[in-house]
């Protein structure tokens, strides 16, 4: 068999590997969920104005260190790659 030249062969993997995008459609919303709980939980001590709240002191640490976990785990997130079957 004949093989490729090698400006052939770096050119079909230079666009392979342009095609390969580092994160999915999946991780970015699961980016987008984690930044509106964010979001909403920094909105929600807003409204309620009190240092010393039960939305600020106990129910909001809990969902911002959830959310930005989340969203460290959308970032590391792949999902499994399809088998490919010999054809």
């Amino acid at each position: 068999m004949k093989s490729l030249p090698k400006k052939k062969q770096q050119s079909k993997k230079a666009a392979e590997k342009a095609e390969a995008m580092p994160l999915g459609a999946a991780n970015y919303l699961m980016i987008a969920l984690g930044a509106s709980v964010i979001a909403a939980s920094y909105w929600g001590m807003y409204l309620e104005r009190e240092v010393d709240g039960v939305f600020a002191l106990f129910i909001s640490p809990v969902t911002l260190v959830g959310a930005y976990l989340w969203i460290a785990f959308a970032v590391l997130y792949q999902p499994k790659a399809e088998k490919k079957q010999p054809g």
